[in-house]
């Protein structure tokens, strides 16, 4: 073939044309100069510096093996929530000045770890004692301003929701940016004599009946787009397990929240029973073919973008 071959040159032309557009599509940054920060729609984290996020949890297995007791939190309530799971999905799915939406406030344990975090909170309790001694707490540590209250019944939709409107209306907020849920895990700690209160209900599905109501109020008042968690184990009732995690993450998704993860949290060590009650669950657990439960869950769900209220 000889050099001017015009089969040839057509190949020399395209290798060229191709070396072109690589160097065209390569950026490069002036030295000393960080690209600019890529943060997602619901998040303040920069994910173009995702390796700086070491403390953020990826992984679908949390182990927390004691509950933080400085910045306002303290071990003052049955059954309050681990502070460090709201420390995870805040950081992850608000950014700063969002207001989070938590439909079983209990002591404080969300509200608390918001404003921490430069969030606003709204929280409703159904005992009004207790709603009484979060609004001192927090007039105590200074973040009464950023966190409103409601004595309230979250599986009433009609009256609560409106008080829900009202207070997220006093942050600039027409919907939640995110929703937190811990209820009672069915009767296993009666929290009040209230029939409304869900952990008095009559049997599994009356619970499941009345946590459907909440579900759907908490699916109304959150934003679309916008993410919520669920703190929830499961029980043993006539010598058979409940899997009412599961069955609560089936009410969540009958609303119309999509499962985004499921993760699971271990309460080794931060259960109230050692030494010889310890001993006691063993000793049963043995005799009975059961299992003692070690973890609990941390359900992760999305509110398609797509949903009205």
């Amino acid at each position: 073939m000889s050099d001017t071959d015009p089969k040839k040159k057509r190949t020399g032309r395209k290798r060229a044309t191709s070396h072109a557009a690589a160097a065209k599509s390569v950026s490069i940054e002036p030295a000393g100069v960080e690209p600019p920060p890529k943060v997602l729609p619901y998040s303040d984290i920069d994910v173009s510096r995702w390796r700086d996020y070491e403390h953020i949890e990826t992984g679908s297995l949390w182990t927390i093996n004691a509950r933080d007791r400085q910045n306002g939190h303290q071990l003052d309530y049955h059954g309050n929530c681990v502070p460090q799971i709201l420390t995870q999905l805040l950081t992850r799915y608000t950014k700063q000045d969002e207001v989070i939406l938590d439909l079983f406030l209990g002591s404080g344990t969300s509200a608390i770890e918001a404003v921490n975090l430069g969030r606003k909170a709204v929280g409703v309790e159904l005992k009004p004692d207790m709603a009484a001694y979060v609004r001192g707490k927090l007039e105590e540590q200074g973040k009464a301003e950023q966190v409103g209250i409601i004595n309230g019944d979250s599986s009433n939709a009609a009256w609560t929701g409106k008080a829900i409107q009202r207070t997220l209306k006093q942050f600039g907020k027409e919907q939640a940016d995110f929703l937190f849920l811990h209820p009672p895990y069915a009767d296993i700690i009666r929290f009040s004599d209230s029939e409304n209160d869900l952990s008095n209900a009559a049997d599994t599905e009356g619970f499941l009946d009345m946590f459907g109501n909440v579900c759907q109020l908490g699916f109304d008042m959150l934003a679309p787009g916008r993410f919520a968690g669920l703190v929830i184990g499961d029980k043993y009732a006539a010598g058979e397990l409940i899997p009412l995690g599961f069955l609560c993450m089936e009410r969540m998704n009958r609303v119309g929240f999509k499962t985004k993860s499921i993760i699971v949290k271990n309460i080794s060590g931060n259960e109230k029973a050692k030494g010889r009650m310890s001993n006691l669950w063993r000793y049963r657990a043995l005799v009975g073919g059961f299992y003692i439960f070690k973890h609990e869950y941390v359900f992760l769900f999305q509110k398609p973008k797509s949903a009205k209220r």
